[in-house]
Formats: C-alpha cells, sequence, structure tokens
C-alpha cells in the first residue's frame, strides 16, 4: 500500500512539473516584449496628417491624423540646426552625453528638492520624454519606473539621433500640432530645414507648456520663455552631435529683440472638403502618393483646380440659396476634364461644416435615384443592337404593363401627356417616358443592366427583375460620380476611361475598359442631346439648357421631385450637377431644368469664358435627309415644318418610297382624344368599331342596341360613311350611332381622296344578357 502512495505522489510531482514549466514558459512569452529593445522600425509614425494641394500646387487643406493631430515627419537632417542646438539646451543638454537617465541631473534634482523641500527642477531627459509620449502613465512612483523601464529600451535599440529624430517629430507645438515640421509649417509657412534662431528659439520654447505659451494667447510669456532658451544654448554652446552650432551672447540678445511674424498659413480646410475627405478614404498607403512640401512626404497633389473648385462652391451657394422657398437645401458638382478624365471641382454640399444642414452628406457620392438621366444609354444600347435606327418612329401613347405581384405599370411624363409618333431624336431630346421603356422592353432589361454594370455604375447591383422596365427612368440607385463618368464616355465616344483624383503613379482609380461599339452611335448620341430645336417641346427654345457654344445635356428628376440632376459636356469638359435634399422631402415646383440646370449652365460658362468649345463631330457614314418633323416622313405639300435627320445610307430607298405613315392600332387610344392635327387632318382614322370586332345582339334588345362609328380628332370636312357599299343617310362628320342588325359588314369613311376602313361582324346571342347593352367578343 506505501508503495503505491509512493508512485502516486511521484506521479503527482511529474505531473506538477510539467504545469509549472508550461505556466514559466507562458509567463517568459508574455513577458519578453517588455525586455526586447526598441528599435525606430517599431515606433515609426504611420498616421500622419495629409495635406493636399489643388493641380498647380495651391493649398486645398490638410487633414488630422485619426487621433486629430497634426503631424508631418522629417528625417533629422532636414531640420534647422538651430532648432536642434534650441531644443537640446531647452530640454537635455547633456544629451549625447549619457545613456536613458542623466545621472547627474537626477543627483542634482534631489538635492535641489531636499533642500528647497519642492521640486525645483526636472531630470527628465530627451529619451525620458519620448518614452512619455510613446507610453503616456500617471505621474506617480510606479509610473515614473514605467517610464525609465521604457527608456532603456528605447536607448538600447536606438541610437542618439535615431532617438532624437523621433522626439522632435513628436513634440507637442500648441492645440493639435505635433512635431518640428507641422509647427513651422504653420507658423511660419516654411519647412523646418528653413528656420533661422529666432525662429527656432520661440519653437523651442513652446513644448515645456504648449498652452501657457501659446504665441497667439500669451506671446509675452512665449518670449519669456524664448530668452531662458536663448540663455541655455549659450551656456550650453558645447552642444556636440547632430548639426549643433554655438551662440553667442550678443548674438542670443540681438535674436531675443529680433521681430518675429507668426505668419500662419490657413489652418485646416481652404476647399473641397468633402473631396478630400474622401481621397483620404480611396488611399491605402500615402507614401506613393506624396511629393515635395512638409519633407520627403508631404503633400498629395492633386487635379483639382482651385480657383474653380472655389467658383463651383460659391455658385452652389448661391443656386441653393435662390431656391430656398422651393424647399430645396441641398446640391452637389462633379467638373471632369474629358480628354484626361482629371477631376477638376468636386462639391458635395452648399456647406460641409453646417452639421445641422446634414452638410457633410456629401453629394457626389450618395446614392439617388438618378430620373431619365439613364436614357441616353438605352437609345445608345438599342441603335447598336439595331432594334431601333436613326428614323425610327416611336410611339408615346399611352402603354400598360403587367408586373406580377404589382400593379399595372402605366408611364407617363410629368406633364401626363402624350405627342404621339415621334422620332428617336425627339424621344430622347424631350425626355419622353413612354418611349423609353417600349424600347427598353425591346433591349431587354438584363442587356441593359450589364451595360450599365460596363460604363461603371456598380452600385447597380439588384437583379433585373428588381429594377424591371422603370430602370430606364431612374428606378435603381446611382451616384453623380457614376452619372459624370458615364457622360465621360459619351463625350469620348465611346472610350471609358477611369476618374483621376491625384497625379501619381499609383493611381487608386478603376481600371480603363473599353466599350465596344461604333463610335457613329456615340456620335448621334451626343448630336441628339444637342440639339436645342428637337428638345423645344418639352424644354422651351431658349432655355439654361442652351449655351452660346456647342454643348450635349440631359436632365433628369426622379419621382415626387426628391433628386434634380442636369449632365451635360462639352469636347473639353463634363460638368455634372444635382439639387435636392439629404433628408429625402419632396421639392416643390422644381424640376431637372429649374433646380439642377441653372448651377449646371453658371458652370459650363464660367469653363468656357476665354475659350469655345470645338464642335461635337457629325455621325460618321450617316447622311441626312429632309423629314416633316411631325411625321418623320418624307416631306409632302402640306408639311408645315421640315428638318434634317440622319439615316443609315441602306435606308435612304425606303425613305424615298415612303410618302404616308399608316398608325397601327396601338395609337387608337391616343388618336381618340386629339383634336384637330396633323395626325388627323391629313389621314382618316376609324377609331369605332375596330377590325375584327365580333358583337353579340340580344334577342328583345334590337332596338335599345346601338354601336358608335367614330372618327378620330373632330374633322371639319365632310365625310360620308359606306356600310358595305351603301351610303348611310347622316349628317354627323365625325361619329354616328347604328343600330346593331346581325351580318358581317364593312365600314368605310371616306372624305375626299382620303378613306379608311374596318370590318367587324354582329351575331344573334342564345341568352339574354344580364345587364343592358351588348357584348363584344
Amino acid at each position: 500500500m506505501m508503495k503505491l502512495i509512493s508512485r502516486s505522489l511521484l506521479k503527482i510531482n511529474h505531473t506538477s512539473k510539467i504545469i509549472l514549466a508550461g505556466l514559466l514558459i507562458c509567463l517568459v512569452v508574455r513577458l519578453l516584449p517588455y525586455f526586447a529593445p526598441i528599435r525606430a522600425a517599431d515606433i515609426a509614425q504611420n498616421q500622419l496628417a495629409m495635406q493636399f494641394s489643388d493641380r498647380n500646387g495651391l493649398p486645398l487643406g490638410t487633414l488630422l491624423t485619426r487621433d486629430q493631430e497634426h503631424t508631418s515627419v522629417v528625417p533629422l537632417n532636414q531640420v534647422s540646426p538651430q532648432f536642434i542646438h534650441a531644443i537640446l539646451a531647452a530640454e537635455d543638454g547633456s544629451f549625447y552625453h549619457h545613456g536613458a537617465l542623466d545621472m547627474k541631473a537626477v543627483i542634482r534634482a534631489s538635492k535641489e528638492a531636499i533642500h528647497a523641500k519642492r521640486i525645483v527642477s526636472g531630470a527628465s531627459t530627451i529619451t525620458m520624454q519620448l518614452a512619455r509620449m510613446l507610453d503616456p502613465v500617471p505621474r506617480s512612483f510606479s509610473g515614473k519606473m514605467q517610464e525609465i523601464w521604457l527608456s532603456w529600451r528605447l536607448a538600447a535599440g536606438m541610437n542618439k539621433d535615431e532617438i532624437l529624430a523621433a522626439y522632435i517629430n513628436r513634440l507637442p507645438m500648441g492645440g493639435n500640432i505635433y512635431g518640428v515640421e507641422a509647427a513651422a509649417q504653420t507658423y511660419f509657412s516654411i519647412p523646418a530645414s528653413e528656420l533661422n534662431l529666432a525662429q527656432a528659439s520661440l519653437l523651442a520654447a513652446i513644448p515645456n507648456n504648449p498652452t501657457y505659451f501659446n504665441p497667439y494667447q500669451h506671446w509675452e510669456r512665449l518670449k519669456q520663455r524664448q530668452k531662458y532658451v536663448l540663455n541655455r544654448m549659450v551656456q550650453e554652446s558645447n552642444i556636440s552631435g547632430a548639426m549643433a552650432t554655438p551662440t553667442s551672447p550678443t548674438n542670443a540678445a540681438r535674436t531675443h529683440t529680433e521681430k518675429v511674424v507668426f505668419q500662419s498659413r490657413q489652418r485646416g480646410i481652404i476647399a473641397a472638403p468633402h473631396f478630400l475627405f474622401w481621397l483620404a478614404n480611396q488611399i491605402p498607403n500615402q507614401a506613393p502618393l506624396f511629393e515635395g512640401g512638409w519633407g520627403n512626404q508631404s503633400v498629395i497633389r492633386t487635379t483639382i483646380n482651385r480657383p474653380l473648385q472655389q467658383f463651383v462652391e460659391a455658385q452652389v451657394q448661391q443656386v441653393i440659396s435662390s431656391l430656398s422657398a422651393n424647399n430645396v437645401h441641398d446640391a452637389a458638382a462633379l467638373v471632369i476634364h474629358n480628354h484626361t478624365g482629371e477631376v477638376l471641382a468636386y462639391v458635395g454640399s452648399p456647406d460641409y461644416f453646417n452639421q445641422a444642414e446634414l452638410g457633410r452628406n456629401d453629394g457626389v457620392q450618395a446614392l439617388r435615384q438618378p430620373g431619365s438621366t439613364l436614357k441616353p444609354f438605352v437609345y445608345e444600347l438599342a441603335l447598336e443592337k439595331g432594334i431601333i435606327r436613326p428614323n425610327t418612329i416611336l410611339a408615346d401613347v399611352p402603354a400598360h404593363y403587367a408586373i406580377p405581384g404589382a400593379k399595372l405599370y402605366s408611364p407617363t411624363d410629368y406633364t401626363e401627356s402624350f405627342l404621339g409618333p415621334v422620332r428617336v431624336r425627339i424621344a430622347l431630346a424631350n425626355s419622353l417616358n413612354v418611349p423609353a421603356v417600349r424600347v427598353l422592353e425591346k433591349v431587354g432589361v438584363e442587356t441593359f443592366l450589364k451595360r450599365l454594370h460596363q460604363l461603371g455604375f456598380e452600385h447597380l447591383n439588384q437583379t433585373p427583375e428588381h429594377y424591371g422596365l422603370g430602370l430606364t427612368l431612374g428606378s435603381g440607385e446611382v451616384s453623380l460620380w457614376e452619372l459624370a463618368r458615364a457622360y465621360v464616355t459619351i463625350a469620348r465616344l465611346g472610350e471609358a476611361t477611369p476618374l483621376l483624383s491625384t497625379f501619381s503613379n499609383s493611381p487608386i482609380q478603376n481600371p480603363k475598359s473599353k466599350i465596344q461599339n461604333s463610335t457613329t452611335i456615340w456620335q448621334l448620341i451626343t448630336n441628339i442631346l444637342s440639339d436645342s430645336h428637337a428638345r423645344a417641346t418639352a424644354f422651351g427654345v431658349d432655355s439654361v439648357l442652351n449655351l452660346p457654344f456647342p454643348s450635349a445635356v440631359k436632365t433628369g428628376t426622379s419621382s415626387n421631385f426628391r433628386d434634380t440632376w442636369t449632365v451635360g459636356f462639352t469636347t473639353d469638359y463634363t460638368v455634372a450637377t444635382w439639387v435636392g435634399n439629404f433628408n429625402g422631402e419632396p421639392m416643390r415646383q422644381v424640376s431637372g431644368v429649374t433646380g439642377a440646370a441653372p448651377l449646371w449652365n453658371r458652370i459650363m460658362l464660367h469653363l468656357h469664358e476665354h475659350q469655345e468649345p470645338a464642335d461635337f463631330p457629325s455621325p460618321e457614314g450617316l447622311v441626312q435627309l429632309p423629314v416633316c418633323a411631325i411625321s418623320g416622313l418624307r416631306p409632302t405639300p402640306d408639311c408645315t415644318s421640315v428638318v434634317q435627320e440622319y439615316f443609315y445610307p441602306e435606308d435612304k430607298s425606303n425613305y424615298e418610297g415612303e410618302n404616308q405613315f399608316n398608325l397601327p392600332s396601338e395609337y387608337n387610344e391616343w388618336l381618340a382624344k386629339q383634336q384637330q392635327s396633323n395626325f388627323t387632318s391629313n389621314n382618316l382614322r376609324i377609331l369605332s368599331p375596330h377590325q375584327g370586332d365580333l358583337f353579340l345582339l340580344y334577342p328583345g334588345e334590337e332596338a335599345k342596341q346601338k354601336l358608335e362609328f367614330k372618327l378620330a380628332g373632330n374633322k371639319s370636312a365632310f365625310v360620308e360613311w359606306w356600310l358595305n357599299g351603301e351610303k348611310l343617310d347622316t349628317q354627323s362628320a365625325n361619329s354616328l350611332f347604328w343600330d346593331l342588325r346581325p351580318g358581317n359588314w364593312t365600314l368605310e369613311a371616306r372624305s375626299g381622296e382620303m378613306s379608311d376602313k374596318v370590318s367587324f361582324q354582329v351575331e344573334l346571342a342564345s341568352i339574354k344578357p344580364t345587364r343592358r347593352g351588348f357584348s363584344i367578343r
């Protein structure tokens, strides 16, 4: 029994040793980082403030690091030797002669404290101050021990120059400014390498107590501290190390009386705040994007043109102010250079800093319904696939589409009127909804959605069924950025290009893509969008869309007037504007032409103030032929308005052989509501009955059952009605009622040389109806 117990205890002891060894290993692994030397790479400052300039080097502003510190890092050899001497004299004159701790300073401070019974001077070295910057700890005994321990680790892993460089790049210089480079740029608008003795001694005076020595609020205090720094520089004239220079008493006295002007550059953001914040979020790695300025990696040179940016910002504010009575509060604008794809101006809201008005919302990147601004792309695709031709006549008449699980879809324009037969040019230029939906129905929603993806509309990521035929009217959500990029593709005749925002060897934008098709169709779309006469029906001849130079433009208005858009281009620039409300409230009596178009107009006029753009190229390979403006056919003697229209050469023979356009039955509902017009006065059309109708005549109801014979429009000329070859005795020209009789009937209307004919049947019904009237089967 004793042997068994002994063996059990041996096993327990063995197990305990294994567990204890494991715990010790874990403890060592856990504590090892606290013993390891700290090297310069371990504390490298990666999150720096980013400074931006426009394309010509004009400053746009500075964005702080994530912890809101305004920091810029420079190597030690790019800092003025005067500042090196000043900061060493002020903070740690023996820096290059001691280790992490200055034991002489510790002994001296201890003696002074004992003698004065209070702390007279400190003993913190620059290495200890750096440790406190890296890991702030409570001002207690344990906190001081942690600080000293971290200082030893810094001294073990870094040489003196590395420690000093890390220190001067973290110095608190007032407010949220950190580091000598950021201070030199902020206070004197010069790099740290150009600081003279007066400037250097003033900056070296600040870190001791940045709030107490604030140069803007406590100038006299700062001058007193500067005097102390200069005196220390004289006393420590034997400082050795990185570029330290001696200072004589005479030089120090003269420097203290020297007038120094704190000519502060504008702090924060000067222009394009939305653009800067958007760009900062797009940059995965700052280093490749920096050029000169604040050290080696300071300024991001953007494509923005600051004078233009500030002009557009002012125009956005003015336009919104003029529309305030219409419940309009927000707007955005984007200006692109067509030849390069460079972003020249980017305005996300009227006032970024007005949080009460949701000013930080970025209207350039926000997703909103685009209204009719996508229509040019569905027409382009239909022309490309041969679904329509330049001279195709489209029906702008009431249309109804059955959608499973939803109400009957009946697209209309906001005027709720219809133009009847229209040319492709008229349909697109006037932004007619029904023709666009009819064209999309033939193209296919899925096919159109794929094309929009090619054009860069990456946020249209739902299924084709989700958008339906309303996609061409703006049922999806896109950004102003995406719209501008797509219209740049039209301006470049189908050649897609990324939008560039910086001058960099490592662009952050999307890769280039090519829309493969003939440039002729893009030229035709541009020709239509630039035709001020073609859009006169909807917008008038002299609207804000008409400029004194060649320009192509399209407007859009979302449902319930929540968004208005205007996107257009010349051969040189594309301008996209949006006007609406970030909170989604509808505007009052504001459409694309009255909301976003005035802003677009102002920007376009400004861009071409000194040089007009070139003319758009004519569609290559197409021929122009005269057509009647209303019918789109070869002009006849009674055509009141003749215009030129483009045709494919192979369609010329059909054009020459056509002199009459017979409207199909889809126009009947529209024709029935028309008064005297070219379509009703120059042609006869029987609206009732329809061709092939069958009517049931019920026994005993013969005297009560009548059928109306009706013509389209209000005919002023005399009309003869013929039924099965017999002329009906009637004085009615436009319509009459006929008593139903069984049989097969052919009804003909004649007026001069014009006529129309339909056939219908009337049969006896076997049962009496449950309601009055006749039935159509």
